[in-house]
């Protein structure tokens, strides 16, 4: 396998939202900036296929006085925020939405700020309508004009460090086989959420999700093999929409969820709303999986009642919110939302935690930045944060030489060896196979049920299937290796999964430990988990 040696003052590991702002406003600020992409930045990352919500304070909608405002973003479920991270949001989301809409991508409905969806009856609405169904295309056309360096079908898998220092990041060109080692001043990581760690709703297909396959969680178990510091990873997070169908967009539909009964299951509304929505889901997140295990279920969206004006309102977010399959699917069934409720469903399990970084996007490691579902919630948060990272690291390499990385040369040779004898085995265990054997393990001993004993037989498990992975996973071409590289980082992030759970001992959230059922007051704090010397460190922070 050839390697090849690139140098640049930034590199944005992941061209989603988050990567491609940050390289925007670094670029901008003079820094010479590469974005790898292990897919293709017009259509990558959480934000791939669309979004039609965009989280943000505009003081000509929602008046001068912020306080009900941030009040409001604080302490919404589906925005998923840290506190610290509040008043930034507060200060830069409407900058942000005025230079969207002046690069083309329409922040306005109709010619104005149309906020509606994810909000209680009577409080202020913080999601703004946007069509944001061409929102990488613009990005990427935006980055390149700036002259960002753009490779996709790159695959970073490793991070080089110096001491402490990281100083780049090895690569894999998946069209022509060849390691890339880029080493950089900087290394911004915007990898995004984390999926196919637990199965989803149709454990067959392992690409039915509700973010983009592809992205298992790269940035997360990178960080993890260097050193750095992963916070909340015990915690699971469930998502819900169409029964079967694993998509985004459940806060997009206008009606009420019913049961079997016709009655509403929670209290916000009582026929369909075009403005409100039914946050019920948001609140209450397993109220499908209540529902059905209870035996009072299914439960249902029910649009009837709502006009057709309110429905062609409705499937124009669904066609941004990258929900256009669902509709063709909806138009050749003939399921008209004016006459038939829709069965409405949990599909799997997430992860929460992820890369621990503070307000101005620096993580545990010098040299190293994060945004965007490293760990954070909503559009916005990645995109503002991602813009601040860029400023922050162009910054930070003023004055800064690139490192000597042949000090790390052994690594280098050691991650080069590893991927040649994956693509030269010509017998042995498929991507396909590792991953869905490793969501079974985690589904089994690290899902909605935990305790002591199952997570040390599935910490026992996981080292197993850890060890068959390293000496028999076969990839026949460079876009296999690619996929075992993403299966490689879901072990480990499996790994940090279920020791951390191990490590709470107690039940918070959706994190049900059956030996410790109780929630410790001792224990409100966040935990860290990293990697010295291959030796696993917890540490307790407050919040």
């Amino acid at each position: 396998m050839e390697k090849e040696v690139v140098k640049t003052d930034i590199l944005c590991v992941g061209g989603g939202p988050a990567g491609l702002m940050a390289a925007i406003r670094a670029r901008e600020l003079g820094a010479d900036v590469i974005i790898v992409e292990k897919s293709n930045t017009l259509y990558s990352g959480g934000g791939g296929a669309g979004n039609d919500h965009y989280v943000c304070y505009i003081p000509e909608v929602h008046g001068r006085d912020p306080k009900p405002i941030l009040e409001a973003y604080i302490r919404h479920p589906q925005v998923g925020i840290r506190p610290e991270f509040a008043n930034i949001w507060l200060d830069k989301s409407f900058e942000i939405v005025k230079l969207w809409d002046s690069w083309g991508i329409p922040m306005k409905y109709n010619g104005r700020w149309e906020f509606a969806g994810h909000a209680f009856p009577g409080e202020p609405i913080i999601h703004l309508k946007y069509s944001g169904g061409n929102q990488k295309q613009v990005l990427t056309k935006q980055a390149l004009q700036r002259g960002v360096g753009i490779l996709n079908r790159f695959t970073a898998f490793e991070l080089i460090k110096v001491k402490n220092r990281v100083v780049g990041a090895l690569a894999f060109d998946t069209l022509n086989d060849r390691l890339i080692v880029f080493q950089a001043k900087a290394v911004f990581m915007g990898t995004g959420s984390c999926i196919r760690l637990f199965p989803n709703a149709t454990p067959a297909w392992l690409f039915n999700s509700n973010n983009c396959p592809f992205t298992t969680g790269d940035g997360r178990a990178m960080v993890y093999r260097a050193g750095g510091a992963l916070r909340d990873m015990e915690y699971p997070v469930q998502w819900a929409g169409i029964k079967y169908f694993a998509r985004s967009g459940k806060g997009t539909w206008i009606g009420v969820l019913r049961g079997p009964d016709d009655k509403p299951v929670g209290p916000f509304i009582t026929k369909p709303d075009r403005i409100y929505g039914d946050v019920t889901s948001d609140m209450w997140t397993s109220v499908f999986d209540d529902y059905m295990k209870s035996g009072k279920g299914p439960v249902f969206m029910d649009c009837r009642g709502a006009t057709r004006e309110d429905i062609d309102y409705m499937r124009y977010w669904l066609i941004h919110e990258g929900n256009r399959g669902i509709l063709d699917y909806m138009d050749k069934e003939r399921i008209d939302p004016l006459k038939n409720a829709i069965e409405m469903s949990t599909y799997g399990l997430g992860v929460k935690g992820g890369v621990e970084y503070n307000t101005d996007c620096e993580t545990s490691l010098q040299g190293l930045f994060a945004a965007g579902q490293e760990y954070g919630g909503s559009m916005a948060f990645a995109t503002i944060q991602g813009w601040i990272g860029g400023e922050k690291m162009a910054n930070y390499i003023k004055g800064i030489a690139h490192a000597d990385i042949s000090v790390d040369n052994k690594s280098i040779e050691t991650s080069k060896m590893k991927l040649t004898a994956i693509r030269n085995r010509k017998n042995g265990a498929s991507w396909q196979e590792a991953n869905i054997t490793l969501q079974q393990i985690l589904k089994d001993y690290a899902g909605l049920v935990r305790s002591e004993t199952l997570l040390n037989q599935g910490l026992q498990n996981l080292e197993r299937l850890k060890d068959t992975v390293n000496n028999t996973l076969v990839a026949r071409n460079g876009h296999e290796l690619g996929r075992c590289l993403e299966v490689m980082n879901l072990l480990d992030i499996g790994e940090a999964v279920m020791l951390s759970a191990r490590e709470r001992k107690e039940t918070r959230g959706k994190h049900n430990r059956t030996d410790f059922p109780f929630t410790n007051p001792l224990l409100n704090k966040i935990l860290h988990i990293k990697k010295e010397d291959s030796k696993v460190i917890f540490e307790w922070k407050s919040k």
